[in-house]
Formats: C-alpha cells, structure tokens, sequence
C-alpha cells in the first residue's frame, strides 16, 4: 500500500502533521509513506524515520504531477485542503480524503466574535483524513528529527549560556504575532537565566537592538542556525517564550516547558502546542483579554490594523517573568 500525504507549508503546519505520519506508519507497517512539500520544508521531514520518501517542488505542482501519476497511490491523505491540494488530487485521480478547516467559522470569530469552533486541536482534525484507514491519533504528540551534523552542544554555545539560559522567540512569519523589541527587552531584563533570542535573518536587527537594550544577559541567535539547528537549540533550553510561530511548535516536539504570548490570534483556533496529554501543563497561555478587536485575522498582518497593538503591548513582563522563575525552578 502506497500512502501520499500533502501539506505544502508552513513550519508548524507540516510539524503537526507529524503524528499522522507516525500513525500510519505504525498502525500500517506494511504501507509507504510519501510526503509532499514544498522545498523550504524539507528538511522538517528528511530526517522522519516514518517517511519513506520525501516530494518537493519550488513554486509549481507541475514540477512534480507527472512523477507523482506514477507512483500509483492507493490514497491520498489531504493535510492542506486548498484549492492546489484539491487540484492536485483531481490530477492524480486516486482515492483520497481530506479534514474540516472551519474556515467558516474562523471567520465569524474574527468578524463578530461570535465562537462556535468546536474545541478540537488541528492535529485531530487532520486525523479525520485518514479514518477512512482506519488510524487513530496516539496521542503521543508531535516529534521532529534532527540529524547528528544538525544538532548543537551546550559547550558549543557562547559561555553565557552554557549553564542553562530561556529561548525567547523574537521572530514570527506574521509581525502582528511577533513579540514587540520593548516588551522583550523588559521581558530580558527580569528572566533569571541568560537569553538566547531565535529568528530568522530578518529578525537579526531586531534582536541587536534588544541585545544592546540588556547587555550581557541576552545573545542573538537570529540568523546564526539553520532551521533544525534553532530546534536544536530550543531543545537545550530550560524554557520557551515564544509568539504563535513555528519554533513554538517545535519546541512542543521537544515537550520545553513555555510561555506562549498570544497577539491577534486565539487559542480557540486550535492552533496552539500539542501536547502529550500527560504534559498539557507544561505550557502558560498569556493573553491580553478584553480587547474588543482580537482576534483581528486567523493569521496576521504586517502590522496592527488599529494602530496600537495592545494585544501584545499590553502584556505584563512581570507577570511573564515571575511565571518563567515558577516554571523554571
């Protein structure tokens, strides 16, 4: 049996795809697992030992179709559910299902604050694509790989961090779930351990504003690591404070104890770390409630469409820190 899985970005979107892929190859030894991605993501699958082959393509599903026809898949699991994925699967004319995005209802939240999401994680919907073969979820949460030539040592890291130190994500695809510079640099300021700031390259400024803010107590990390070695080094940390990004995500494959600030999207999404059911606590929700205007969109914007961001400014960074020491010690 040939099993093809599509889910063609982002970062935490594919890593919580993640128990399906262990699912089936468990719960169906016998069946080949594919995957396709885009080529930015792969190294998020290269390495799961419950994948037998990787697909990529660039920018186009043309790149791959007529490959794909060939392999002949018994089924295909939709784990994106769009208009692409949906073509695709016409394409290929196998048999194949996908999951309820509640797209509908995401935007009525949005829109008029009216909620009627059921309180179902995203990973269990993508499960429902795959009932039809009759896997169930583990609830053994998500895991990601990291190769040996990937991973960081603590003796490898700049001396102020080698006894212990808290990743403090600075980064996010969307600006309007990043953590602002000065909330950070307050938040810095009080942590009881030394601070590894994790982004992306175009986060690099940001953090050394930040740096230059705390001093000693803080190192950008932002641009410094490739993809799985900023997971790496969120696994050697004592705690995680992170947006809604795609490092929170990793660090929940990790089981890191963290602290999540919560800007114009909403748990209620079904977004938010997965979790084991044993080690649900190990994460601290932060939100600024009461804000007539959040959620304002199921994703982001480049920047607060009213103007003054309170849904992240008006974080407390002593409530954030004396919640880190708690966690922490």
């Amino acid at each position: 049996m040939k099993i093809l899985l599509l889910r063609f970005s982002s970062i935490g979107d594919i890593v919580l795809t993640t128990p399906v892929i262990r699912c089936l190859h468990q719960q169906l030894p016998q069946a080949e697992i594919h995957y396709l991605t885009r080529s930015t993501y792969t190294p998020l699958l290269r390495y799961n030992p419950h994948i037998h082959k990787v697909w990529e393509f660039e920018k186009n599903l043309s790149e791959v179709i007529s490959q794909l026809r060939w392999e002949n898949f018994d089924f295909i699991a939709d784990l994106h559910c769009n208009w692409r994925s949906y073509r695709l699967r016409m394409a290929l004319r196998r048999p194949s299902s996908g999951f309820p995005k509640l797209n509908a209802k995401k935007w009525l939240l949005v829109n008029t604050r009216i909620n009627l999401l059921p309180d179902i994680h995203v990973v269990d919907r993508y499960f429902m694509a795959v009932t039809k073969l009759g896997i169930t979820n583990d609830a053994q949460g998500i895991e990601l790989f990291i190769p040996p030539d990937e991973t960081l040592r603590s003796e490898g890291l700049p001396e102020q961090l080698q006894q212990g130190f808290i990743a403090l994500v600075v980064g996010a695809k969307h600006p309007t779930k990043q953590i602002p510079e000065s909330l950070a640099i307050s938040i810095v300021e009080r942590l009881p351990l030394p601070v590894m700031l994790l982004g992306g390259k175009e986060d690099h400024a940001k953090a050394e504003s930040i740096v230059k803010h705390v001093g000693n107590k803080a190192v950008n990390a932002c641009g410094k690591y490739s993809l799985l070695q900023s997971a790496s080094a969120l696994s050697l940390s004592r705690l995680v404070i992170t947006g809604d990004t795609g490092l929170m995500h990793m660090a929940a494959a990790f089981r890191k104890p963290m602290i999540v600030l919560w800007g114009n999207t909403v748990p209620a999404f079904g977004m938010g770390p997965y979790l084991p059911a044993y080690s649900d606590k190990l994460v601290w929700h932060a939100e600024v409630n009461n804000l007539p205007c959040r959620p304002c969109s199921k994703l982001g914007f480049p920047q607060c469409p009213r103007g003054h961001f309170k849904c992240m400014l008006n974080h407390s960074a002593e409530e954030i820190a004396e919640k880190a020491r708690k966690m922490i010690f």
